[in-house]
């Protein structure tokens, strides 16, 4: 942490020591940029700009990312405005750059929010990053005019002041409500170190139920082989070509192999799984139930 401090020192402090760059030199080096490719030139203009972008990073600092991080992602996202910058449209290169630095923070910080991803669209970020302000200045206004808000009320004048769905100011509320926490957190210190993880239910089969299912397995895996037995050797090999390849073949390349036409190839595979149906209805009447 003491590092990570004294490097968002250094680089404040480097940003801070970087030229002005007036609208004529701006202009140039965005121009050399786009039509030249010229580094030097970037590297200057990154340079000039990157305490707007660590200006606009301190302001994020109280969803408790690493300060550092939030640089880094305002960073990428001057890279970006640079990349994208056109000198033509006549617009100052740092009013074009604060909206992809302002966007790859907020990006940032909603992926690492929570574990279950908070959001995407613009509805989302807008709740995200406003929720909260626009919530405590109504609830300010209501008490003022003494007439308390309830909970539904409240989240229907958020969804109207934010123009956002009711259901998306519900969900969010609930995002925001809490930080993730640990399945291997234990539940309370009466509990003698039993984690959350040991009340949740065992999704996977229970013994009884994987020796029934191997028993079955097994049992139709014995009738299946004796209604094999009862095709002959060219109906064998089609069944066993259709059905227990793990690519099955076609009618045709079999046709092809055995000089014969699609539809005959077609016929001969009809047949062959209705002998091995009457064949498996005869030995028991489970086999039935197996088939539907």
């Amino acid at each position: 942490m003491a590092l990570d401090t004294a490097r968002d020192m250094t680089l404040s402090r480097v940003a801070m020591k970087a030229e002005l760059l007036d609208a004529d030199t701006e202009l140039r080096l965005a121009y050399a940029w786009r039509d030249e490719r010229c580094e030097k030139s970037l590297h200057r203009l990154i340079t000039a700009y990157m305490r707007l972008a660590i200006s606009m990073a301190s302001k994020f600092k109280r969803y408790g990312a690493p300060m550092n991080d939030l640089i880094q992602e305002a960073g990428l996202g001057l890279m970006k405005a640079a990349e994208k910058f056109d000198p033509d449209r006549g617009v100052r290169f740092s009013t074009y750059a604060v909206w992809w630095i302002k966007a790859s923070i907020q990006d940032y910080v909603m992926r690492n929010w929570s574990m279950v991803r908070t959001g995407s669209t613009s509805s989302q970020k807008s709740l995200f990053f406003n929720m909260r302000r626009v919530q405590a200045r109504l609830e300010r206004e209501s008490a003022s005019a003494g007439a308390p808000l309830d909970k539904h009320q409240l989240r229907q004048m958020i969804s109207t002041e934010i123009g956002v769905p009711l259901h998306d100011v519900e969900m969010m509320e609930g995002r925001l409500s809490g930080s993730d926490y640990s399945l291997n957190a234990t539940q309370s210190v009466e509990d003698e170190g039993r984690e959350w993880i040991d009340a949740l239910e065992d999704d996977s089969a229970q013994a009884a139920e994987v020796v029934e299912h191997e028993h079955d397995t097994e049992q139709l895996r014995a009738w299946l082989l004796d209604a094999m037995n009862g095709l002959n050797e060219r109906e064998r090999f089609i069944v066993r070509e259709r059905k227990l390849r793990d690519t099955p073949r076609t009618l045709e390349s079999l046709g092809t192999e055995l000089s014969l036409s699609k539809e005959r190839v077609r016929q001969l595979e009809a047949a062959a799984f209705g002998k091995m149906r009457k064949a498996l209805e005869s030995q028991s009447k489970e086999v039935h139930h197996f088939l539907l």
